[in-house]
């Protein structure tokens, strides 16, 4: 059934002249190229907690949704059936396993967070985060990369990680370092965990005319990635919590100027000089894990310290 409502929507897209392809496409592109960079923001320059409520959503979901796909190693639509043929360049996003849903997962994980924090005060900016949630869900279906369930799973594993996250930052406000730094080597434990998980166990190795179907070893770079910037995240917020001790600096007029660089930074980093420097010198997997590990790094203990430095009176 999943296919055959995959090729439904397929023949719409081919009955529309693939008017709506792009749309789509630019929908699952917002949600995993620019949401992306919605949590640095918050960090630096709007609310400290939130910021860090935005970025263990955001890894912790890039890990938990690796491990999940990994687990249950389900082909993509185009394998499974030679009649789906994905639309326009949509196919070349499409990185992993396919279920659950990576987009979905981000976008769940993003623009779930952002409706909650925004609910009381902007009610309107919460609904639209949830629409942009179920076109992102819709477009995986409509682009051919991703069946229902690979949506429909990776929304609800991730609105429990959202839920999971928000109740452990309530709880962390009510604890004093002792605790909290307890937490900071179980999640560094549970990355390193989920890390020896991926390589040890067992993969489908189902060959074609004498051509291995998918490669497992090609599926773990997003996986690896989440490990990174989850135990980027937990030594980051340890040494923030310990020695840097960053707070916003509202009223300074270099605030917005320097937030905008880090920014930059960021994004030139991984547009350019990720796959340049970091997968060229390590492979694909231990590349990625190291570069996550180095942006989420930079985000609490580096560049703070830069805006710290710039702002002062």
């Amino acid at each position: 059934m999943d296919i055959k409502y995959l090729l439904m929507l397929q023949e719409l897209r081919n009955a529309t002249g693939g008017i709506f392809d792009e749309f789509f496409n630019a929908i699952s592109k917002v949600a995993v190229d620019i949401m992306v960079f919605l949590p640095y923001l918050i960090f630096w320059g709007f609310d400290k907690k939130w910021g860090y409520r935005f970025l263990a959503t955001d890894w912790f979901a890039e890990l938990v949704n690796g491990v999940i796909k990994l687990t249950a190693c389900a082909y993509r639509p185009w394998i499974r059936s030679s009649e789906i043929e994905p639309a326009g360049d949509s196919k070349v996003a499409a990185t992993g396993y396919s279920f659950p849903s990576g987009h979905t997962t981000k976008a769940t994980a993003m623009y779930g967070t952002v409706a909650i924090w925004q609910y009381k005060s902007r009610k309107w900016l919460s609904i639209l985060c949830a629409i942009m949630i179920l076109l992102t869900g819709f477009s995986r279906n409509f682009l051919g990369v991703h069946t229902p369930q690979d949506v429909i799973v990776g929304f609800l594993a991730t609105v429990v990680l959202v839920y999971v996250v928000g109740k452990v930052m309530d709880i962390l406000d009510t604890k004093d370092d002792k605790f909290k730094d307890m937490l900071t080597f179980v999640g560094i434990g549970v990355a390193v965990l989920a890390i020896i998980y991926i390589h040890v166990k067992p993969y489908p190795m189902d060959y074609v005319d004498g051509v291995l179907l998918v490669d497992p070893k090609k599926m773990m770079k997003d996986c690896m990635g989440g490990c990174g910037g989850v135990i980027g995240f937990c030594i980051g917020t340890y040494i923030d919590r310990h020695y840097t001790h960053y707070e916003i600096p509202k009223a300074s007029p270099n605030l917005a100027l320097l937030t905008g660089i880090g920014l930059g930074i960021i994004f030139s980093w991984k547009k350019y000089f990720e796959a340049a420097i970091m997968v060229q010198a390590f492979g694909a997997n231990v590349g990625f894990l190291i570069s996550a590990f180095l942006i989420v790094m930079f985000a609490i203990v580096v560049w703070p310290m830069v805006i710290k430095k710039y702002t002062a009176a």
